[in-house]
């Protein structure tokens, strides 16, 4: 990410991430949080872990790698996907049993902010750098390959 775009302040950040990064970004008024609403953006939230082996599998088939966010005092990541996963009862279900959650539809996504001291909550492990987002349906078959191969 171009450091020189992101200046320190929340509302500059989000012009960046909305201009660049085609994320509908808006400043939380009360603690200068930036968040996206789950709609034009999906999101789908695991542990570390599986995070990682996500990501590596991701790399390694050269499928696109879009933005990771890390949830640093929680140890969680979260995928930021194009919104093309049903509002499936069952599909929740699986993810939830495997520790994954899908962010439904007018969901708060928190974004790395300068709002977040020396990035103690939020920090980019892949950072966005245009509007690329790969399908959550492609994230969630990857979450499955991963956690099947885990058991073996």
């Amino acid at each position: 990410m171009d450091q020189t775009a992101l200046a320190d302040t929340p509302t500059a950040r989000c012009a960046y991430y909305r201009r660049t990064c085609d994320l509908p970004a808006g400043v939380h008024p009360e603690i200068g949080r930036i968040i996206v609403r789950a709609g034009l953006v999906g999101a789908i939230t695991m542990p570390a872990a599986l995070g990682q082996k996500v990501r590596d599998d991701l790399t390694a088939h050269r499928t696109g790698l879009g933005p990771i966010i890390s949830h640093v005092r929680s140890e969680r990541w979260t995928f930021l996907t194009r919104p093309d996963l049903p509002d499936d009862v069952r599909l929740f279900a699986e993810m939830f049993r495997l520790n994954v959650s899908i962010v439904p539809s007018g969901g708060e996504i928190a974004l790395p902010s300068p709002a977040d001291v020396k990035g103690r909550y939020r920090n980019w492990i892949v950072a966005p750098r245009n509007g690329f987002r790969p399908y959550g349906s492609s994230i969630v078959d990857t979450v499955r390959s991963c956690a099947k191969a885990g058991k073996r």
